[in-house]
């Protein structure tokens, strides 16, 4: 939308922009806001790990009784058969107690959801209820010491015996044991055990187990060991340890056999023939960990932003030209360093509710096909990584520009950015997930020419300009961005929607076709039918290719956060609402080109000078943003009970109105002292006029 169609002085309605972002699961996300509210949920400073954790259990205790964490269980094991509320009823959760939250994600989103979706329907009964009641806390062992991401090469075995009808699990080194894991070093009374299942002597690859750790009183089970991780980075009341087993034996039917079975004999079966999809398709059912650390990220910079934006409407500092102090959001920088961001995690608020859709649609079996999943797992690869990311950048920045005042426990930055810590790293390290993410993209470049020949290939790859249109709808430009002599023309035809997203999806497109063509020209020289040769080619010019690779998988989920800004704009009627987001939007998309300013300029998809105009134009769209802020934070619709942020109270403006009052009073009364720069100034101005009238005279 340009200027000349702009509302000229548009309001943004508060209620419809946070009936926007509430989004589909609207009523799960207030139902849990409410239990964010609850003072027994909430993060209590300065607590000892030790009582922290005791807390921590209690509260999984009072989220199980207030019915929180049923909801994505089968309605006939009192569940409700509700996939996305679940997850949207989740990530409100973080605003209470992060370290509650992940282990309320421990106990039922990776513990009991393994058994429901990696286990058959007797094992729902079997464990579900006491899963879904605390009766059976437990662990989700996946992680290796040695092994992390890697989760096909993890070192558990677990070795079937037809005589006893038993798998037999062993850690058999060190760089095995199961590491990070919540609920196993206190709490934990069983787990989820990941390791390579043989049978026959023949390795089936990785397969889930359920395994009795400890007794209820808490005492380890024969051939259990545990390890306590101690003292953390954050979310110091969960319980992470370590877990190593030898030799620990289980019945057969312990086997999570949805994907995988063995017979009493021996005998292996599958429904999946393929061992690398068979093993992708249990990993997939385990999504939902991504998809619930992208919403509270994104809601964590909801929180940090509404603090921070806040303090900065109400903090003065420094006289202005109007005599009293200016306040913070009135400065340039602080409005450059808080909107930008802002209208981050606008965009990402809205990719996220189209995560969860997919998620939701897969999941409830609306839309459980092949292509779905794929697309799910891609986009829960891409958009974890840039919003948890994301969400250290704006806790960190919305602590600096908070002062000393964010430095304070009790106003929630600090204590958020600790805990958020650990979101860039498990559920995925971030940029293991964006190279799935950019394998995928150059696995979709690849299929747009199959069946053609190399040369073809090589053509499309090498070519900078010209339509091309992949299976995510990305395209190039298609034309070459001359230089107009005016900034006001050079970014005006950047400006409308299509152009903005033409040149994000260019960048994409662009990236992937040099890397596909990097990827080929490495292995030209081999000759043909040495396949060792050429696998080890391969390898080489995949990793000369690996960091360009991460760049294309970002600027992928950029851009497809971007069109989900687009389409949630689309979805909003009211016009000053619809102004308000497009300028946001805007934002969003011309900060991206200026972030990635040398690619365009080095591709020559923009000139010079309209570089220059798109980061004129950013000033100027935060300028108009920058009356709009405290609106748009309201729309988040985060109360003070979820905050529980002192600078965001409205303290702050108080406080400098008790001072601006005081000051005013003083003054009127002619109690207020003179400044010694003031004397100095009046005895000068007298010396001007003395020698003004000896002149005269």
């Amino acid at each position: 939308m340009s200027d000349t169609t702009s509302h000229p002085n548009p309001r943004l309605n508060t209620e419809v922009v946070s009936d926007a972002l509430l989004g589909k699961w609207k009523r799960e996300r207030l139902e849990s806001r409410a239990l964010v509210a609850d003072p027994r949920l909430q993060t209590i400073n300065g607590q000892t790990m030790d009582d922290h954790r005791e807390r921590v259990l209690g509260q999984l205790g009072i989220l199980v009784e207030e019915g929180a964490i049923q909801r994505a269980f089968p309605s006939d094991l009192g569940g409700s058969d509700n996939h996305g509320g679940n997850i949207a009823a989740f990530q409100e959760l973080v605003l209470a107690d992060p370290s509650m939250q992940i282990k309320s994600g421990v106990q039922w989103g990776l513990f009991g959801a393994a058994i429901l979706h990696l286990g058959t329907r007797p094992h729902h009964e079997q464990w579900l209820p006491d899963v879904m009641s605390l009766k059976l806390p437990g662990a989700f062992a996946m992680t290796e010491i040695g092994h992390g991401s890697d989760v096909a090469s993890v070192g558990t075995t677990a070795t079937y015996d037809p005589e006893t009808e038993e798998f037999e699990i062993h850690t058999p080194f060190t760089g095995a044991w199961k590491e990070f894991l919540g609920n196993a070093a206190l709490h934990g009374q069983a787990a989820v055990v990941f390791a390579q299942l043989i049978t026959q002597d023949v390795n089936h690859g990785v397969h889930a187990f359920f395994v009795p750790i400890r007794t209820p009183d808490g005492t380890l089970l024969p051939g259990v060991g545990s390890e306590d991780d101690g003292v953390k980075g954050g979310l110091n009341g969960i319980d992470n340890g370590r877990l190593h087993f030898t030799h620990v034996r289980i019945p057969r039917t312990n086997l999570l056999n949805r994907y995988g079975d063995v017979a009493p004999d021996g005998t292996y079966s599958s429904p999946i023939e393929s061992p690398g999809r068979r093993f992708f398709t249990m990993i997939g059912t385990l999504v939902q960990g991504r998809v619930s650390l992208d919403g509270s990220a994104v809601k964590a910079m909801m929180a940090a932003l509404t603090i921070a934006i806040r303090y900065g409407s109400e903090r003065r500092q420094f006289p202005g030209a109007s005599g009293r102090e200016t306040v913070l959001m009135d400065y340039g920088l602080h409005q450059r360093r808080l909107i930008p961001r802002l209208a981050e995690t606008y965009a990402m608020a809205f990719a996220s509710e189209r995560l969860l859709t997919v998620f939701d649609e897969v999941f409830s079996g609306a839309k459980d096909t092949d292509e779905n999943r794929e697309d799910l797992e891609t986009l829960a690869a891409a958009f974890k990584p840039l919003s948890t990311w994301a969400a250290l950048d704006t806790l960190q920045e919305a602590r600096e520009a908070t002062g000393g005042a964010g430095f304070i426990a009790k106003n929630r930055l600090v204590g958020l950015r600790a805990d958020l810590d650990i979101y860039v790293t498990f559920e995925g390290d971030n940029n293991v997930l964006l190279q799935l993410v950019g394998k995928r993209l150059l696995t979709d470049y690849a299929q747009q020419f199959a069946g053609g020949d190399k040369a073809a290939l090589a053509k499309a790859a090498a070519s900078q300009l010209g339509d091309r249109v992949s299976r995510f709808g990305l395209r190039q430009l298609g034309q070459s961005i001359a230089d107009l002599g005016q900034m006001a023309r050079s970014v005006e035809s950047l400006r409308s929607p299509e152009a903005q997203r033409a040149l994000l999806a260019d960048r994409v497109e662009t990236m992937v076709a040099e890397i596909a063509q990097a990827l080929r020209e490495g292995t030209k020289h081999v000759p043909k039918g040495d396949k060792r040769g050429y696998a080890q080619a391969s390898e080489d010019a995949f990793n000369a290719q690996q960091h360009k690779l991460i760049q294309a998988a970002r600027a992928h989920a950029e851009l497809l956060q971007w069109e989900a800004f687009t389409d949630g704009i689309e979805q909003i009627t009211d016009p000053g609402s619809r102004q308000v987001l497009t300028w946001l939007r805007d934002l969003f998309g011309f900060e991206l080109i200026e972030r990635h300013a040398a690619w365009y300029l080095v591709q020559g998809r923009i000139s010079g000078q309209r570089a220059t105009a798109v980061t004129a134009y950013i000033d100027r769209l935060i300028g108009r943003l920058s009356d709009h802020a405290l609106d748009l934070v309201d729309a988040f619709g985060l109360t003070p009970e979820m905050l529980r942020a002192e600078i965001a109270t409205g303290i702050e403006a108080e406080r400098q109105d008790e001072a601006h009052a005081y000051v005013e009073a003083a003054k009127a009364a002619g109690t207020w002292p003179v400044h010694e720069k003031e004397l100095r100034k009046r005895a000068q101005e007298a010396q001007r006029r003395e020698a003004a009238a000896q002149r005269a005279s």
